[in-house]
């Protein structure tokens, strides 16, 4: 388990503690809220748990987030083998996918290797690993980082998705501190999605970003997070942003890629291997 910061650890603890349901591993889930600082409340249900708004939850299928208090949606997990995951890992639709776009896939045959900055739940870096990428994670706070861990570890576990996770390594610590002390050309692509300070209710109705608002928050140094990943790319630095949000501060993009709700706002420094 990576080291984390106190004032981290101290911010996550009025808001998330550590519980268990009757068929989750309670001696592993204890382990981890001593890891993290987090209270631990054992065994219970998420619907009658007021002091605390989130749990960091341990049940049968693996560790989730979860909403408490009674009508809170499901769990949230770093899922990979089913549900959106395992559908897209099936039937994706390759290199024409929009991050794939980003990354340049569609331009090279090299194996890239891709320093995800800012992991969150694995998603991105888990469709770019699954088109032959070898990919880098960073996620710094303790709670999400602690979901993914977990997330990559079931997912070793099935056949189909092990070849994947093995190109996937997730590394402890903040990468903006990590990225500060590195080489030049460390990684080929960069790729970040910060959060951002969405102002559209739409926003919050999906359960993903209902949990990740109260645990994450806004990434305030979005800023200097570009400005050291554009020293330490070999190709490119990729961005991804609400459609209609402004740019990170910094140099303009080089080019932008639009989807839908998103789009990908890329930085090329040199161009990609043929």
């Amino acid at each position: 388990m990576p080291d984390f910061s106190p004032k981290e650890t101290t911010s996550l603890a009025t808001t998330v503690a550590v519980a268990c349901g009757p068929l989750g591993d309670q001696h592993a889930a204890r382990k981890l809220a001593d890891e993290l600082g987090l209270s631990w409340l054992g065994i219970v249900k998420p619907q009658q748990i007021r002091d605390y708004p989130i749990l960091l939850y341990m049940d049968d299928e693996g560790l989730a987030l979860q909403l408490t208090g009674k009508g809170a949606p499901g769990p949230v997990r770093a899922e990979f083998v089913t549900g959106k995951m395992g559908y897209r890992r099936e039937h994706g639709g390759g290199t024409g996918q929009l991050v794939a776009r980003a990354v340049g896939l569609q331009k090279t045959k090299t194996q890239l290797h891709v320093l995800d900055a800012t992991a969150g739940l694995g998603q991105d870096s888990f469709v770019l690993a699954g088109l032959g990428c070898r990919v880098t994670l960073f996620e710094r706070n303790p709670v999400i980082h602690a979901l993914l861990a977990d997330g990559l570890v079931r997912a070793t576990l099935n056949a189909e998705c092990a070849e994947v996770i093995a190109r996937m390594s997730l590394q402890a610590g903040s990468s903006i501190d990590w990225l500060r002390k590195a080489e030049p050309n460390t990684a080929d692509v960069i790729y970040l999605d910060p959060m951002f300070p969405h102002r559209d209710k739409a926003a919050l109705v999906k359960k993903e970003m209902q949990v990740f608002r109260q645990v994450v928050g806004d990434d305030d140094d979005s800023e200097q997070l570009l400005a050291a990943a554009l020293t330490c790319a070999r190709y490119r630095v990729v961005v991804k942003r609400p459609r209609k949000a402004p740019a990170v501060a910094g140099p303009e993009p080089t080019t932008r890629i639009e989807g839908k709700s998103s789009r990908y706002d890329v930085y090329s420094i040199k161009a990609l291997p043929a």
